[in-house]
């Protein structure tokens, strides 16, 4: 563990090095980027020895902050949510080297600070083993990620995102507050192995924690903030919020379920629910909008939705006594926390790039980019496959864990479950379909065709470093997808612990998936084979060939222009007439007049009901409570220092009663 923590160190001096230096803009990126990466660097280490039993896997150290001790370990839960922190945190440190260069007349330094400030907290989060401890990093983590949603705070979106971020994580962290005080059973001492609840005190904390942490993750109806924070964030850190951060609510619920106890089947319900939901509705949004970062920010929600699914099936398995169900819902919904932090992050940091290159999100004036920036749009594609789930990359490996555990125990479950199990079959498929005609729009309007606008006229790929972390990112897609069977049969040690099945039950399980799988894979492999040889073919018979290029048919049109093309809302319009209820769409049309008209718009809007008709109303209400209570600020030191002595005399008395 020291080589860990020591990690954590190097971190944050490279970080507050990178503040200090924020006049020399070279040297901030250097020392923020470098350290991050070394600190990556000393922590997998650290979990290599951790893992080999070569150092200990604890660490406890008593300090004078009541309630609790410096506690840390590192258990197959932890060790597992290290994995994707640390990818996505290497990705996203070397690409922002490149990318905050366009940033000059800002203050990177700060940045650099607090993104190294976010990744240490995570880290310390997944290994905290005491409530205090695991509050303060939960707290960090909030800060730190707000300062980088507003790095360009001078813009009122940008503040207005950051503004709803802060409030809603931290209206989640008043119900964790809660959860823990709840399951301290009043006691002095919050370290985990005493943490505990029972009867119906479980049943409370389990909803707490799904609140708590389903505000952080961005489940449904509590994801406001997340299509907001997105898309305000720098793209380095955007993919690290919605590769990383928000499973850090995911990695909070999953470790209270362990917390409360023997699981009960109407948890699982509720997280089939929420997953649903989430997902669908997610989904549906993305489908709407026509801004990239925002599209992908939707998606995040709707991929948390599949996590939701698998772990409520793993709850239900665990609850009702059918271990394939407990073994594949909890392998499918964790394993679908790494591949979603992989292909998001890709993804995200594809989409920074044609916003540095282009300067637009808007995919109305984007088009054509396959021929300016063949690497991004090749790194976009492997995302775009991946989190669709086919064959043969990571996406499709979880989702196919969550369907067969589905499909299999629902043949042969009581009515009830089998409804439900069938719900959540029906769910991913409907979501899957969804995503690919998304995902459709999303690479077909921005890489194919013509240029819709001149932004894109001088478009061209990133440098190395941009490159290289896209580059990463795709690879560990390819390599889950190939190696997913040997991928499945390594988590045998956490799903014991998430399932309490012995070794014999749960290897059983994973080895009669991993036999699909291993099929999967080689008929991938033939099909990427055969491909790979027509097109060596292809090339061979073209070789020392004229090939003439030239304009497409078009319908017999000899000067086809941009605006002949599918628009984003012309696209996805046939999908949104039928389902667009769920998502209240509604369309602006500008209707030519004239006998020579001169313009003629259509624009299809989503607005989120659940940010307008609910959560803006919470938030109205609030902040008329909070402009009554302006009295108590008045700019007066002295009076601000009574109000700490007289809390600290309060609570002083308060424990000494």
């Amino acid at each position: 563990m020291h080589t860990l923590l020591a990690a954590l160190v190097v971190s944050l001096l490279g970080g507050f090095a990178a503040m200090l230096a924020s006049r020399r803009a070279f040297l901030s990126h250097a020392l923020g980027a470098g350290a991050c990466v070394v600190s990556v660097a000393l922590g997998a280490a650290a979990l290599a020895r951790i893992l080999t039993g070569s150092e200990s896997a604890a660490l406890c150290v008593s300090w004078s902050i009541p309630y609790g001790s410096f506690s840390v370990g590192v258990d197959p839960l932890s060790a597992f949510f290290l994995i994707p922190i640390w990818i996505v945190s290497l990705a996203a440190a070397v690409y922002g080297a490149e990318y905050m260069r366009a940033y000059r007349e800002r203050a990177t330094g700060v940045s650099w600070f607090f993104f190294n400030v976010l990744v240490s907290s995570m880290v310390m989060l997944v290994v905290a083993r005491d409530g205090v401890l695991f509050l303060v990093a939960w707290e960090v983590m909030t800060i730190a990620s707000f300062f980088l949603v507003g790095f360009e705070h001078d813009r009122e979106e940008v503040q207005r995102a950051g503004w709803l971020y802060l409030v809603a994580s931290h209206l989640g962290t008043a119900f964790l507050l809660v959860l823990f005080l709840l399951l301290s059973n009043r006691g002095t001492n919050l370290d985990f192995a005493s943490l505990r609840a029972s009867g119906a005190d479980a049943g409370v904390a389990f909803v707490l924690a799904l609140i708590g942490f389903g505000t952080k993750a961005g489940f449904l109806p509590v994801h406001v903030w997340l299509p907001e924070a997105h898309p305000a964030a720098p793209s380095h850190v955007s993919a690290l919020m919605s590769g990383v951060m928000i499973k850090m609510g995911i990695y909070g619920l999953v470790r209270t379920l362990l917390l409360l106890g023997p699981m009960q089947a109407w948890w699982g319900y509720v997280l089939v629910g929420v997953g649903l939901s989430s997902g669908v509705v997610g989904v549906m949004f993305a489908l709407e909008q026509h801004d990239l970062k925002r599209l992908l920010a939707y998606h995040s929600v709707e991929n948390v939705g599949i996590i939701a699914l698998g772990l409520g099936a793993g709850v239900i398995g665990v609850a009702t006594g059918q271990p394939l169900l407990a073994v594949l819902g909890f392998a499918g919904g964790l394993l679908h926390v790494v591949n979603h932090a992989l292909f998001k992050s890709l993804l995200f940091l594809s989409a920074g790039a044609v916003l540095h290159a282009t300067g637009t999100r808007n995919l109305e004036s984007l088009g054509g980019l396959l021929k300016k920036m063949p690497f991004t749009a090749a790194a976009f594609l492997v995302g775009a496959v991946a989190i669709v789930g086919l064959p043969p990359l990571n996406g499709f490996v979880s989702e196919f864990l969550i369907f067969s555990g589905a499909l299999q125990s629902g043949a042969r479950a009581p009515l009830v479950h089998a409804g439900v199990l069938a719900a959540v079959a029906a769910g991913l498929a409907l979501i899957g379909g969804l995503a690919a005609a998304c995902f459709a729009k999303a690479f077909g309007i921005v890489f194919l065709g013509m240029a819709r606008t001149p932004k894109c006229d001088h478009a061209h790929d990133p440098g190395w470093p941009m490159k290289s972390a896209m580059a990463l990112l795709a690879l560990c897609c390819i390599g889950v997808g190939a190696l997913g069977p040997w991928v499945l049969q390594s988590m045998s040690p956490l799903l014991e612990s998430m399932t309490g099945l012995s070794h014999g039950w749960t290897l059983q399980e994973v080895e009669a998936s991993s036999a699909v799988l291993v099929k999967v894979v080689l008929v991938s492999g033939i099909a990427v084979a055969l491909f790979s040889a027509l097109w060596l073919a292809r090339a061979m018979l073209l070789r020392g060939q004229t090939v003439r290029r030239g304009p497409t048919w078009d319908c017999g049109y000899a000067l086809p222009t941009a605006r002949m093309q599918y628009t984003a809302s012309s696209f996805a319009q046939p999908l949104i007439d039928v389902l667009g209820q769920l998502v209240r769409a509604r369309d602006e049309v500008h209707r030519p007049t004239g006998l020579f008209p001169t313009r003629g718009d259509y624009h299809s809007l989503a607005r989120d009901p659940w940010k307008e008709s609910v959560f803006a109303g919470l938030f109205q209400r609030a902040a008329r409570l909070m402009d009554r209570l302006h009295w108590i600020q008045h700019g007066k030191v002295q009076l601000y220092v009574l109000y700490v002595v007289a809390t600290l005399v309060a609570l002083l008395l308060w424990k000494l009663d």
